[in-house]
């Protein structure tokens, strides 16, 4: 398939692009640059936040287009969510009213808010940080767009990602960082609150298989299914690094919106992984 990657650059872009191509499909990225991104991918520069109505044609009718584009995905509390959340707006519904066949974009678990337990395509959405929202409100708005439209949009909600984390901003970006500094302590909070953890490659793999099928649309979890408290999964990564940091407990309190324990349910994502 003709396959269009937007924030192919991002953290997420670069290994979302590999594993298209990976996959055989024919593959365009949009950015603002293209640093780092497989050579095999061809460049798109058509602005897609230009408000053009015929931006599908512009953009050369891709059968498949996945949205990673969004920027200070990072800073929860960014004023750039809702401020660039009608361009996002604008952009995807041009895409669809041109012709586009085939919509990933991605969610997050901050959609949900506070929450305790598995997540699954019907959990009620409570956002607490201005990413959340702005996030949520884009989903509300293209499952309400697409009801009569023939698209099959692909919601793909995100949990805790790792890997690549020297170029990330997660907590292992941070622990990688205060290691190469020569830190021998990392403040950190008490760990006890259990995520849903993946591997950029894994996440990548699943977003290329769920964004080129038909049988399963809207929300669909890329996740593992599986908890595990911040405490264990970053412990074992200063072990599987041989790091020599110690983190320093309580150092920082929990976040009020972080729950317990929140994971993603991954039947819809096993099912698609399964017949990929």
């Amino acid at each position: 398939m003709k396959v269009l990657i937007t924030g192919a650059a991002g953290y997420m872009g670069k290994h979302v692009v590999k594993a298209f191509l990976n996959a055989g499909h024919d593959v365009y990225v949009s950015d603002f640059q293209y640093k780092g991104i497989d050579e095999r991918a061809k460049i798109v520069d058509e602005p897609i936040f230009s408000g053009d109505k015929d931006v599908y044609e512009k953009l050369g009718r891709p059968d498949v287009l996945v949205h990673l584009a969004w920027r200070d995905g990072f800073i929860h509390n960014s004023h750039a969510h809702m401020r660039d959340l009608s361009s996002h707006i604008t952009f995807l519904e041009n895409m669809i009213d041109g012709g586009l066949k085939y919509l990933t974009v991605m969610g997050t678990m901050h959609e949900i808010g506070y929450w305790e337990g598995a997540i699954d395509e019907n959990t009620p959405c409570n956002p607490m940080s201005m990413y959340g929202i702005a996030k949520n409100a884009l989903r509300q708005s293209l499952m309400l767009y697409v009801k009569d439209k023939d698209v099959n949009l692909h919601w793909l909600r995100a949990y805790y990602i790792y890997g690549d984390d020297m170029r990330g901003s997660s907590i292992f970006a941070k622990l990688c960082q205060a290691e190469e500094d020569g830190k021998e302590e990392f403040p950190f909070t008490t760990g006890k609150n259990k995520y849903d953890f993946i591997h950029v490659d894994q996440l990548s793999e699943m977003i290329c298989a769920a964004s080129v099928q038909s049988e399963i649309n809207g929300i669909i979890n890329v996740c593992t299914g599986e908890p595990m408290t911040l405490a264990e999964k970053v412990e074992s990564f200063i072990k599987e690094h041989g790091f020599k940091i110690k983190l320093k407990y309580g150092a920082f309190p929990d976040r009020p919106y972080d729950s317990p324990g929140e994971w993603g349910d991954a039947t819809l994502i096993k099912n698609i992984m399964e017949n990929a």
